[in-house]
């Protein structure tokens, strides 16, 4: 972040620099031909916006199947821990509970882990320690990053399903469901329902977290344009690029988001 604002703040000073001296000279037609030049020289020659075009499509590939995994692994967590929770009171002490409070023990610990230490350290254990047999850094990167956004997905569902009534399972079991047909037909549907907005916002964050993938050397779309920058020794248009593609990234899906959460008010009325 200092690095982008640095090199921004550079931009600016040489932009600004640049058009003093055209302005105290009079002409305006060199600051537009430098920038020509300029966007010639980072995107153009040698073909350099193939590098954004790759890394924009892996930073695509690693969000879809990171948060693919993140919400397989953050349901399961979740389960675990709303279940415990609604279940410790009335279940006898024996195999089942002792089971259940084992699994919710080990959800609390990975929950604290994920949570507690930041997304990069984690993909460099993943990619330097745990996986460092292995040579393909796309499929780290989805475990890494999938793994991070399940302790978050797991939350944010875990939030959803303790906000259903309980009257909502006492439905259920007039109905004959046993607490799995319950939660699979009645609870899971209407929690989904809840929090779609807040996983719709999780997956605009996971698109933003990708960008350090390059700390493992994955060619992704903030690592496209660092590779432009030392080719070309020019750090504003490459860096800028990249914050603009970013930008109108999480912009369409904020706005899709908004659509979203419009959609399901209406379908409440």
């Amino acid at each position: 972040m200092l690095s982008f604002l640095s090199s921004l703040y550079s931009g600016v000073i040489f932009l600004a620099g640049e058009a003093a001296g055209q302005s105290s000279s009079g002409s305006s037609g060199d600051l537009w031909k430098s920038l020509y030049e300029d966007f010639i020289n980072n995107f153009i020659s040698e073909k350099r916006y193939l590098y954004l075009l790759k890394g924009l499509g892996i930073t695509f590939q690693v969000t879809f199947f990171a948060a693919l995994l993140g919400i397989l692994l953050g349901i399961v967590v979740a389960l675990i821990r709303s279940s415990y929770d609604k279940l410790k009171e009335e279940m006898r002490p024996g195999f089942a509970k002792g089971l259940l409070g084992f699994f919710n023990l080990l959800a609390k610990f990975y929950l604290t882990i994920i949570r507690g230490t930041p997304v990069v350290v984690q993909l460099m254990i993943a990619y330097f320690i745990i996986f460092a047999a292995s040579n393909n850094k796309v499929l780290v990167a989805i475990l890494a990053f999938g793994i991070n956004s399940g302790a978050y997905v797991a939350e944010i569902i875990r939030s959803g399903i303790m906000s259903i009534d309980n009257g909502q399972f006492e439905a259920g079991r007039s109905l004959g469901f046993g607490y799995i047909r319950t939660m699979i037909h009645i609870i899971i549907p209407q929690a989904f329902k809840n929090v779609l907005p807040a996983l719709a916002n999780e997956f605009i964050v996971l698109i933003k977290e990708t960008s350090v993938s390059g700390y493992v050397g994955l060619q992704d779309l903030t690592k496209g344009g660092d590779i432009i920058r030392s080719r070309t020794y020019s750090a504003f248009m490459p860096l800028i690029a990249v914050a603009l593609i970013y930008l109108v990234i999480v912009i369409f899906f904020s706005r899709m988001v908004t659509l979203l959460e419009r959609r399901l008010r209406n379908s409440d009325r």
